[in-house]
């Protein structure tokens, strides 16, 4: 029976059927319809009826009614109980400040009690706030609805909801690429607006005209906004005001006012929009026609950039900037692509994924593995026979860079990214539905993918993959005679640098075990067979601590979880993408702890004793995609807190394979073999099983992070 994460069952967020689905999206819907099919070994008809109700689970996730539920369960729990107004003032500044998933939180409790109090200027603040969260979460689908939904409450202060919610209905319109409907919706927000918040709105209006082509009309909404307030918006006025007069082809007064933002006064965020002010100069020499200069424009940005601690700043969004970092990485990286100088594209992609890391922490947290090494301390520690292989997605290309010992080739491939994305999600589809087109799409993406690189005869094979690709299986590509785990041993980084890192730990004798599995409590659906895995795996080791059912609490998983050197935890795992600091895995209810395990909080565990970390859990190698990095959640927060390596899971999967796969791997190990060969070993093992011999069953994990791991005796 598959393992079904209950993030399937009951945490799934809306979305329609569409081939434009956010790859983490399809991938969940996919979960959910393969898990049926692989019960029942007919795909087809349970499929479609599983995906139904997948996307029913999807939409009822955000539904007023489930976050009014889970308002009440943390309401409950709150040892000082505020009133409603007061949680409404509680979501609107934790969105601020970035803290997208305790604002919801906030707002659902406001929420609740403005539904059983009959509240119904309260209900509507409570949908305004969950629009704002939504909305500063990059979540606009769900940013819509709340919004919508704020209108509809009699009674609703127009002020405090009405002209909030059109914005929001503006913000949403002008990230989708609707700037017609942007300007018609802040038009009905400046009807309401409080003189306070009608200078936001006008600077959104400007930004949403001088995007729809009017640079002059946006121009004039700029200038009718009074010196003084001018002032008080500072850089994100001037920021709009030099894009409109770019637009309008004035250069040189473009220029102009980028040099007011680098030259204003010093001020907390000055280096900030200095940063901004070289991406507008960058701009203005693009317009121009001088690309060299450009480049060497954004160069500074970025570099800028990298230096800079990371902050959210909701001024932006409130002014319809959407101001986007990654955009500037990926503006200097296409340019470096284009002039050829594949080493500083490569550079800036590395870049690129610790900076994105930086801006979705914020400073939540701190993350050990940030920075980045250069290409030359790379290829340092690369040896005979192993070479990586990254990916970059930028524009219509996809960027690959084969780096080895003695070698370094980077080229660009025609790839856009939606078509590259589309690819990924069939072939997932077809893993996931065990349906018998699997080998002939892993044939195109390996055609795509793997064949242009010339790899040779790399035998180990260190992979970074980008967007879409963080959900595809290198592994079980295939080139018209076998799949590419017969070739090469695969194991997947985050970034080179980070792999580089993990590299350079100290080496650690690798030889007890700490397994956890089958956790008990009523929010999880049990997992027998994740209990005689761990049992299995244990008669691997002299030394083990071994917690099943209602001994498996997160008590005790914080209290030992540095003792051994190998962490096995078989259970399930939630992913949530608006905040994956809160991605968690379900452990043990001991009667005063739920047994949720957060991200957030294996950031601050000591994990340095820990070798490897192995999630036998559905969904536990997802997250969220970040645009420049890789996927945060599960991943990023074991090997920050001092873990070497990793394997993780990339959909549900069977218990009945993965104790074979699991058993075969530690056996592997415990005969010699590294980590990336072993479950190289365990998974040709298991392939050679007729029943297991389709990628469902023996291609869902990955080795992530330092793949020469070795046990010791």
């Amino acid at each position: 029976m598959p393992r079904r994460s209950q993030f399937h069952q009951a945490h799934q967020r809306g979305a329609g059927p569409s081939s434009l689905l956010s790859s983490l999206t399809l991938a969940v819907l996919m979960l959910v319809g393969g898990a049926a099919s692989a019960q029942s070994g007919k795909p087809g008809d349970q499929d479609g009826a599983a995906t139904a109700q997948a996307l029913t689970r999807l939409r009822e996730a955000t539904q007023p009614r489930t976050l009014s539920a889970e308002g009440q369960t943390l309401l409950d729990r709150d040892v000082i109980k505020l009133d409603g107004y007061a949680y409404c003032g509680q979501a609107t500044s934790l969105a601020e400040q970035g803290e997208f998933r305790q604002s919801i939180r906030a707002a659902s409790k406001a929420l609740f009690l403005g539904e059983r109090d009959k509240k119904p200027d309260l209900q509507a603040l409570a949908h305004r706030d969950l629009a704002l969260a939504y909305l500063y979460a990059g979540k606009i689908d769900e940013a819509d609805q709340y919004a919508r939904s704020a209108l509809q409450f009699p009674g609703a202060s127009p002020e405090q909801v009405l002209a909030p919610a059109h914005k929001v209905l503006g913000d949403v319109a002008a990230r989708r690429g609707n700037q017609a409907g942007a300007i018609s919706e802040y038009n009905e927000a400046l009807k309401t607006a409080s003189e306070r918040y009608r200078p936001q709105i006008i600077v959104s209006l400007a930004n949403a005209l001088n995007a729809s082509g009017q640079p002059k009309q946006a121009l004039e909404q700029l200038n009718a906004i009074p010196a003084e307030v001018r002032d008080a918006l500072g850089s994100f006025y001037l920021r709009s005001r030099a894009a409109a007069l770019l637009a309008d082809d004035q250069p040189e007064a473009a220029l102009a006012v980028y040099d007011q933002i680098a030259t204003g006064d010093r001020t907390a965020d000055s280096e900030y929009q200095r940063l901004w002010a070289l991406v507008g100069v960058g701009r203005v020499h693009l317009k121009r026609g001088d690309k060299p200069q450009a480049l060497a424009a954004f160069l500074k940005a970025t570099t800028l950039a990298n230096g800079l601690r990371a902050k959210f700043h909701s001024e932006e969004i409130r002014t319809g900037l959407f101001g986007d970092m990654q955009a500037v990485y990926d503006q200097a990286l296409a340019l470096a692509v284009e002039q050829k100088d594949f080493q500083t594209a490569w550079s800036l992609s590395e870049d690129s994924r610790s900076r994105q890391l930086l801006d979705s922490l914020r400073g939540r947290t701190d993350d050990a593995l940030s920075g980045s090494l250069t290409l030359t301390q790379l290829q340092g520690m690369l040896r005979p026979g192993e070479g990586v292989l990254e990916f970059h997605a930028v524009g219509d290309q996809l960027v690959v860079w084969t780096i080895r010992k003695d070698g370094f080739e980077g080229q660009a491939l025609p790839l856009p990214q939606a078509a590259l994305a589309k690819d990924v999600d069939d072939f997932r589809r077809s893993i996931i539905e065990r349906r018998r087109d699997v080998d002939t799409l892993g044939q195109g993406l390996y055609a795509k993918l793997i064949a242009p690189a010339k790899l040779g005869d790399t035998k180990r094979l260190f992979i970074v993959p980008h967007g879409p690709l963080h959900y595809l299986p290198f592994q079980a590509l295939h080139d018209g005679q076998g799949y590419l785990i017969a070739k090469t041993a695969v194991t997947v980084w985050p970034s080179a640098s980070v792999g580089g890192r993990l590299w350079a730990r100290p080496d650690r004798a690798v030889s007890a075990l700490l397994a956890f599995g089958n956790p008990a409590t009523p929010e999880n659906v049990p997992l027998p067979g994740a209990e005689r895995e761990v049992k299995e795996v244990s008669d691997l080791f002299k030394q083990k601590q071994i917690f099943v059912q209602q001994d498996a609490t997160k008590g005790t998983f914080k209290l030992r979880a540095n003792q051994s050197a190998v962490l096995h935890v078989a259970a399930h795992a939630e992913v949530d993408d608006v905040d994956p600091l809160f991605s968690r895995i379900l452990l043990a209810n001991d009667g005063q702890d739920r047994g949720l395990l957060e991200a957030r909080e294996v950031y601050g565990l000591d994990m340095h004793s820990v070798s490897l970390v192995t999630l036998s859990a559905c969904e536990s190698g997802l997250g969220k995609v970040l645009k420049g990095d890789e996927i945060v959640g599960f991943t990023r927060s074991f090997l920050s807190a001092g873990a070497s390596s990793m394997v993780a899971s990339l959909w549900p999967v069977a218990d009945e394979s993965t104790e074979a796969l699991m058993t075969r791997m530690y056996q592997s190990m415990s005969e010699g073999a590294d980590l990336m060969d072993a479950m190289r070993n365990a998974q040709m093992d298991v392939q050679k099983k007729r029943r297991f011999a389709h990628p469902f069953f023996w291609a869902p994990f990955n080795v992530i992070g330092n793949g020469r791991m070795q046990l010791g005796s």
